[in-house]
C-alpha cells in the first residue's frame, strides 16, 4: 500500500464512522506563540480541545503536515524525521476509549483497510502513579479484542502520558500501538519503546480527562475528548515490508537522484547512508517550509533559522559526498513532483522554493569561503605546535562563526599534516547543542501554554486592528499574516505606501474607542458562502470546512476565525502601536500591545 492510498484509506475509513474531513493546517502556526511549526496534528485543534465548539462537529478526521526539529541531530538515522504527516481523528466530546480502540484495532488488522496481522500488535498503555489510577480500562478493552496480557505493557508518566499543553489544562493518558517487525530482540527487557528498532510506534490513542488544576490535582473533565496521531511514513514503511522510511516511495526516488548525482550507493556504506538520508530528509522539510501556504524564506530568526540550518545542514552533507557539486536542485524538484497532487501549493511555489535554495546555497558557500580563508590565517601558528594537533575550541570556533563543518576543517588540516582534537570540538558542540535545546525546548511545548489568556486578548485585538485599518487606509486592507506571543501583536497587511503618523494615531483612536464601548463578542456557525454573503472578512483564498465560525464584535467588525475570544472588548486594556514598517513589497507590518490600564 503506497502513502497515498493509506492517506485516502484512513480519511475513508473515518468519515464512513461519522467524522467530518477538516483540511490540514499552515506549518506556521498563525496564534501560537509556544511553537515555531504545527508539531503535530492537534495543534492547530487545541481551542476546540480545550472547550470551544468546532464548525464541523464533534467527529473530526484529517491529515496535517508537521515538522519537529528539536531532534534534528537525530536526524540521519533510519526513523528520525522533521517532516512528517500526521493522520488524525478526534472525538470532541462524543465517544471515548471503547470507540476509539475499537475503530483503532479494526482499521489496523482488518483486510478491508490495513490487514496487520493482529499477532503482530503490541499495546504500551498508562502505569499510573501517585497522583492518576493505572489505566486499567483501556487495557481491559485491549484485551477484549484479543491481545493477550504478554503484548499489553503498562508504561510510566514519561511514555504514555499527554499534556498538559502549559502547567494546568486538560491532559490525560494515552495508548500506543507498535508492529512487532520480526527482529531479535536486543535483551530480555526489550518491549515497545525500545529503540533497538524491534517494535515501530505507529499509532497514538490520547484520552484527555483529566484537568490538571493550579494546585497540581487531576479532576475529571466534563468533555473528555479522543485526540489519535498516526504517522503516515513510519505506518506506511510497516505496510510495504520496509526497514525505514527511507526505503518508501516518498524518499527512494529522492535517494535514487542523490546516488546518480554523487556517485555513492545507499546501502553500502553506512556513513555515506548517513549522509543521505540527511540529505533526503532536510530538503524534504525544506521544500515544506518555502511551499507552506505562509512560507518563510531563510533567515537567522525562528522559523527561518531552522529553514537556514536544515538547507545548510544538506549542503554540507552533499559536500562530504560529492565536493564538486551543488547536488540540492534535482532532489528539491524530485520532492515537488512526489507531492504535486496531495499539495498542489508546492507545484505553485515551485519557482520559489528552487530560487529560495539555490540562494540560500550560494550564501553558504561563500561564508564556507570565509572560514577556509580564516583557516588559513590560523595556519602558520597552528603549524608551530610540536604535537600537529588543532584544538577543538578552535574548530568549534569556525563552526559556531563561519557553519564551517569540522569534517572540512580535518580534511584542510590532514592536508598540511595536521589533526582536529575532536573530542574537545565535541564537547564544545555538545555544550552548545545542551543550550540550543533548553532554548528549544522552551518553544516547542505545543499547544496554547500559560499565557492562553494574553494571547487570547491579542487575538481579539487583531480583529478590531484589522477593521481599523480598513476604515482608516482603505478595503485594499488585507490580512497578509498574523502572530501573537505574550507580549505582543505582529500583524502584515497589504498596503502600498508607510502609513503616517496622523493614520497610525487615527487607527489606535478608533480600536480603543470600541474597547471602550465594551462591545461583545459572539460567533455564529455557517456555510463559507453564507460568509461572504453576510460580509464577513476572510482570506478565502485559504481552504475551509463546509461550516465556519463568524465571530462579531458588536456591529464593529465581523470575520471567519477559529477563535478563541474575549467575551467583551473591555477586557482588553488600552491598545497602542508601537511599530509600522514593511515587510515586504506592497505590505506593511504593524506591532502592537495592550496595555493593562484604559
Amino acid at each position: 500500500m503506497t502513502a497515498d492510498e493509506l492517506r485516502k484509506k484512513y480519511i475513508e475509513f473515518f468519515t464512513s464512522r461519522g467524522h467530518a474531513e477538516i483540511s490540514g493546517m499552515s506549518l506556521i502556526p498563525e496564534n501560537d506563540p509556544t511553537v515555531l511549526f504545527t508539531t503535530a496534528g492537534m495543534h492547530p485543534l487545541v481551542p476546540y480541545i480545550l472547550g470551544e465548539p468546532h464548525p464541523a462537529g464533534r467527529r473530526l478526521v484529517n491529515y496535517q503536515k508537521c515538522i519537529r526539529t528539536v531532534d534534528i541531530n537525530s536526524v540521519g538515522d533510519t526513523s528520525h524525521l522533521t517532516f512528517f504527516e500526521m493522520l488524525g481523528n478526534w472525538s470532541l466530546g462524543d465517544y471515548f476509549k471503547k470507540e476509539a480502540v475499537e475503530y483503532s484495532f479494526e482499521f489496523l488488522t482488518s483486510e478491508k483497510w490495513l490487514g496487520f496481522s493482529p499477532e503482530k500488535l503490541y499495546i504500551t498503555v498508562f502505569k499510573g502513579d501517585s497522583e492518576v489510577p493505572q489505566d486499567e480500562e483501556t487495557a481491559l478493552i485491549w484485551k477484549s479484542l484479543g491481545i493477550p496480557d504478554e503484548r499489553i505493557y503498562f508504561m510510566p508518566r514519561e511514555d504514555n502520558w499527554w499534556g498538559p499543553a502549559g502547567t494546568t489544562g486538560p491532559c490525560g493518558p494515552d495508548s500506543e500501538m507498535f508492529i512487532d517487525t520480526g527482529k531479535p530482540p536486543c535483551s530480555k527487557t526489550c518491549r515497545p519503546g525500545c529503540s533497538c528498532g524491534r517494535y515501530f510506534e505507529i499509532w497514538n490513542d490520547v484520552f484527555m480527562q483529566y484537568n490538571k488544576t493550579e494546585n497540581g490535582g487531576y479532576l475529571p473533565l466534563e468533555q473528555k475528548t479522543v485526540d489519535t496521531g498516526m504517522g503516515l511514513e513510519r505506518t506506511a514503511a510497516m505496510l510495504q515490508g520496509k526497514h525505514s522510511v527511507y526505503e518508501t516511495e516518498l524518499f527512494a526516488p529522492v535517494i535514487s537522484i542523490i546516488e546518480d548525482i554523487t556517485g555513492k550507493s545507499y546501502g553500502k556504506d553506512p556513513e555515506a547512508d548517513h549522509s543521505i538520508r540527511i540529505i533526503a530528509d532536510h530538503i524534504r522539510a525544506s521544500v515544506f517550509i518555502l511551499g507552506d501556504e505562509r512560507g518563510v524564506k531563510p533567515s537567522n530568526l525562528g522559523q527561518g533559522y531552522i529553514l537556514r540550518r536544515l538547507i545548510r545542514r544538506a549542503i554540507r552533507h552533499g559536500r562530504k559526498l560529492a565536493p564538486d557539486r551543488n547536488i540540492l536542485k534535482e532532489p528539491v524538484l524530485k520532492v515537488i513532483d512526489i507531492y504535486k497532487d496531495t499539495y498542489p501549493v508546492l507545484l505553485e511555489k515551485q519557482n520559489f522554493i528552487t530560487d529560495e535554495v539555490e540562494t540560500e546555497s550560494g550564501r553558504f558557500l561563500y561564508a564556507l569561503k570565509k572560514g577556509e580563508h580564516e583557516f588559513e590565517k590560523m595556519l602558520p601558528n597552528l603549524l608551530k605546535n610540536p604535537e600537529k594537533i588543532i584544538p577543538g575550541r578552535l574548530a568549534f570556533k569556525l563552526y559556531d562563526t563561519y557553519g564551517f563543518p569540522v569534517e572540512i576543517t580535518e580534511e584542510i588540516a590532514g592536508e598540511h599534516g595536521l589533526s582536529v582534537d575532536r573530542a574537545e570540538f565535541e564537547g564544545a558542540f555538545k555544550k552548545h547543542q545542551e543550550l540550543s535545546k533548553k532554548g528549544a525546548e522552551k518553544t516547542f511545548k505545543g499547544g496554547l501554554a500559560d499565557n492562553t489568556e494574553i494571547v487570547t486578548r491579542l487575538h481579539t485585538a487583531t480583529h478590531l486592528l484589522h477593521k481599523a485599518l480598513r476604515v482608516v487606509l482603505g478595503d485594499h486592507v488585507a490580512q497578509q499574516g498574523s502572530n501573537i506571543t505574550g507580549e505582543r501583536l505582529r500583524f502584515d497587511f497589504s498596503h502600498p505606501e508607510k502609513m503616517t503618523p496622523e493614520q497610525i494615531k487615527e487607527v489606535e483612536d478608533i480600536v480603543n474607542e470600541q474597547i471602550k464601548r465594551d462591545l461583545p463578542v459572539t460567533f455564529e456557525m455557517m456555510s463559507i458562502e453564507e460568509a461572504k454573503k453576510s460580509g464577513a472578512v476572510a482570506l478565502f483564498s485559504e481552504k475551509y470546512g463546509e461550516n465556519v465560525k463568524v465571530y462579531s464584535i458588536g456591529d464593529f467588525s465581523k470575520e471567519v476565525c477559529g477563535g478563541p475570544h474575549v467575551q467583551h472588548t473591555g477586557e482588553l486594556g488600552r491598545f497602542k502601536i508601537v511599530k509600522e514598517q514593511s515587510s515586504s513589497a506592497g505590505v506593511r507590518r504593524i506591532r502592537a500591545i495592550l496595555e493593562q490600564d484604559l
